[in-house]
């Protein structure tokens, strides 16, 4: 009998144990309470998502391959001064041809045809400018993509320390609440039982309002905090582009 009692009761040990741990895995996230740290995305994450979303990033990126494009245009524009040039002709044309015999005087035979005529040629131009600056335009559309990059790379930078600074004010923010509601929680104890002693005659009227004065500025410190707190996490959603879907009452 006490080995069936035992097994049943680490049957229900074990059910007990599986239900807690289901519950806490789906229970919902509470700012208050929990750490947050623990709630949002990994801090690479997040900056990544910055990165992808933000549009001074894709900017820089665009502003790269419009430079490519440009140096590989600057790379091939010598080929417009070399070319190839047709003409047809269709009419009437008047054809002179002279006929030399030895001893003779030449003579001059003019015919009239209605033909086409045909003209295929090739021609290369060197202006001079482009001759000598041709080099100096390379060597500045390349000087123009490794600025972009650098221009790139320097907005990345910005957006990480942006990133973080801001993901770490929002964790201080949350711990300031919490520590704030804590001391307000014990705040609205403490004027129950200084209502109490007033009612009853231990406490005088100044110490009364003095007391409560301190409970009011409790309050309104834990209201501030609430506030610096939310607005420090919306400012962190905005700034990577993605809901966190953390927000609760």
């Amino acid at each position: 009998m006490k080995h069936y009692f035992h097994i049943l009761l680490t049957i229900l040990t074990i059910l007990i144990i599986g239900l807690t741990g289901f519950a806490q895995q789906n229970k919902e996230p509470d700012l208050m309470n929990d750490n947050i740290e623990s709630m949002l995305p990994p801090l690479e994450t997040i900056i990544d998502s910055a990165i992808a979303k933000n549009p001074f990033v894709k900017f820089r990126d665009l502003q790269i391959t419009v430079n490519t494009h440009k140096l590989k245009s600057d790379r091939a524009d010598w080929t417009r001064d070399i070319g190839f040039q047709t003409d047809v002709r269709y009419g009437t044309f008047d054809n002179f041809a002279s006929n030399v015999v030895q001893g003779q005087n030449p003579a001059l035979i003019s015919t009239r045809n209605t033909q086409t005529n045909y003209g295929v040629g090739a021609y290369i131009r060197i202006p001079f400018y482009d001759f000598l600056n041709r080099k100096n335009q390379i060597k500045l559309s390349k000087a123009e993509i490794e600025q972009a990059k650098s221009y790139s790379m320097v907005q990345r930078n910005e957006l990480r320390q942006l990133v973080i600074r801001q993901y770490n004010e929002v964790i201080i923010k949350q711990r300031l609440l919490r520590i704030k509601t804590k001391y307000t929680e014990t705040s609205r104890i403490h004027m129950q039982m200084v209502e109490k002693q007033f009612i009853s005659g231990a406490i005088t009227l100044t110490e009364y309002s003095s007391l409560s004065e301190i409970a009011s500025r409790a309050e309104s410190d834990l209201e501030s905090s609430k506030m610096e707190f939310r607005t420090a996490y919306m400012i962190l959603e905005e700034i990577v582009g993605m809901k966190f879907n953390l927000n609760n009452k």
